[in-house]
């Protein structure tokens, strides 16, 4: 562990789809595995990325307050049947609707993951802090093999991030202050918000959160407290 260059952290709060996870692929893979051959040559990579991209803007209504809070589940499932109707995609079954929903439980971490997490858990207590439900963050652990000491996710404090009561929450069970705790994500707003309130930051660059093709920020930031190529090296500059 850093103590010389963090001596007061404890703990270190993770992001989860994106950060730990490789949600992307997984979709992908779900998603051609139960069309079974009937879209053809359909690209589902770029039905996975206008599925996601339809998560956020419900996300920012509940934060807004034009859309009561709505477990993200639920939005993902919106989504997916508006897709399909746009599409015209009509030959999925409820059941293979349900299903298909239900991959994003089951997302698979980056291969470096399991491993530095192994290590950081040594150094500090390892949380989540998710916008994604309780029970889907508990289930991607699962499917896994993520070996979180705790689960936070937006869902307990009744909204998501960038709302600082997410990260509050972590605080309040953790029963750390802000500058005994670090949040690690990939995405830099994730970052800025924990930051806002005290919270040491780390940026984990994943270049490939939107596939070979995708527009991802991977510039290291002055102002964040560590930035790292993946898990293990946040692992390697904490000392774990």
């Amino acid at each position: 562990m850093n103590q010389q260059k963090f001596p007061e952290l404890r703990a270190l709060v993770f992001d989860v789809q994106g950060t730990a996870t490789d949600f992307r692929s997984t979709l992908v893979e779900e998603a051609a595995r139960l069309s079974q051959g009937r879209a053809g040559n359909f690209d589902w990579g770029t039905f996975v990325d206008e599925w996601r991209g339809l998560y956020r803007p419900a996300l920012d209504e509940v934060l807004a307050g034009t859309r009561p809070w709505t477990p993200v589940d639920l939005i993902y499932r919106e989504a997916l049947d508006r897709l399909l109707t746009q599409k015209g995609l009509s030959f999925f079954s409820e059941a293979e609707r349900a299903e298909l929903n239900f991959a994003w439980q089951k997302i698979r971490p980056w291969s470096d993951v399991v491993a530095g997490l192994g290590r950081l858990k040594r150094g500090y207590k390892i949380a989540t802090l998710s916008n994604a439900d309780v029970s889907a963050v508990i289930n991607i652990a699962k499917y896994g093999g993520l070996p979180w000491d705790a689960v936070f996710a937006a869902e307990m404090a009744g909204t998501f991030k960038p709302d600082p009561r997410t990260y509050n929450i972590a605080l309040k069970y953790l029963g750390l202050k802000p500058e005994q705790v670090m949040m690690v994500a990939c995405h830099k707003y994730d970052l800025r918000a924990a930051q806002a309130l005290g919270l040491r930051t780390a940026f984990v660059a994943r270049p490939l959160e939107f596939g070979p093709e995708g527009k991802v920020d991977t510039s290291f930031e002055e102002e964040f407290d560590v930035n790292a190529r993946d898990f293990l090296h946040l692992a390697d500059q904490l000392d774990c």
